[in-house]
């Protein structure tokens, strides 16, 4: 099953007193699951992503959203709230990514960065709702396939080379719930610790992605959604990074 949602939105401005500029907007989700549960047995896969273009005035149509997020956790009961196996997850994005309004260097792009993660490990799950994974022997690649990116060193990848092997400590905790009737909240933590960083300062440092969205269905094709997701990875900036979007639009469940 899955969903997928389209937001649009307009301003047209003229002869505006209070000023202003004209904008399009257009954002696209996808948000598919495919779960297998038998016996002891349970393997839950989900495929997350995310799109969105905006204009503003004259400017060229910009990239404000860019998103690919596979999951694939096969695990094994062990009793009625634990399991043990592994967890699978490939992050990247679609299309390239400027650091704007400075459009000439391209600062991303498909595989520049991928991440992958391969953790084994033990799952806690008390309710159907809410599990957390404990991985204390997490494996997590870094790509950067693009030569410019890759000389240029990003995403803590050593200049030159176009990827980045990590071991240590992970950790996932997934909340997912109807809070009420045609309410919906989704909760995502990551955190991941490196032991074999070579730069000690780094190696203390946990890197942190913290996912919400909040999606409420109005009707059978209408539906509004808020979503707030805060990153931090001292290997890509020194600061926390944070994302907020609002959007009102067509949502299909299937």
């Amino acid at each position: 099953g899955g969903f997928f949602g389209l937001n649009f939105s307009q301003v047209s401005l003229s002869n505006w007193a209070q000023g202003g500029e004209n904008s399009v907007a257009l954002s696209s989700t996808a948000n598919l699951f495919a779960n297998f549960k038998k016996g002891k047995v349970d393997w839950q896969n989900t495929l997350d992503m995310a799109y969105a273009m905006v204009q503003t005035g004259s400017d060229k149509l910009k990239k404000s959203d860019d998103k690919i997020d596979f999951t694939s956790k096969y695990s094994r009961k062990i009793s009625d709230h634990w399991l043990y196996g592994v967890l699978f997850n490939f992050k990247s994005q679609f299309a390239d990514g400027f650091n704007y309004p400075d459009d000439s260097n391209i600062v991303s792009k498909f595989f520049s960065p991928a991440y992958v993660t391969l953790s084994p490990g033990i799952t806690y799950k008390p309710l159907d709702y809410f599990e957390v994974l404990i991985s204390p022997a997490t494996s997590k690649w870094t790509f950067v396939n693009d030569k410019y990116l890759s000389d240029a060193g990003a995403y803590g990848v050593e200049a030159g080379k176009t990827v980045r092997t990590e071991f240590g400590t992970y950790l996932n905790m997934k909340f997912k719930k109807d809070i009420m009737e045609n309410v919906n909240f989704m909760s995502k933590l990551e955190l991941f610790n490196n032991y074999t960083d070579k730069n000690k300062d780094n190696a203390s440092k946990v890197d942190v992605n913290w996912e919400n969205i909040l999606t409420m269905k109005v009707n059978k094709l209408i539906t509004a959604s808020v979503s707030a997701q805060l990153v931090y990875d001292a290997d890509v900036i020194e600061r926390t990074q944070f994302k907020e979007s609002i959007g009102v639009g067509f949502g299909l469940k299937f």
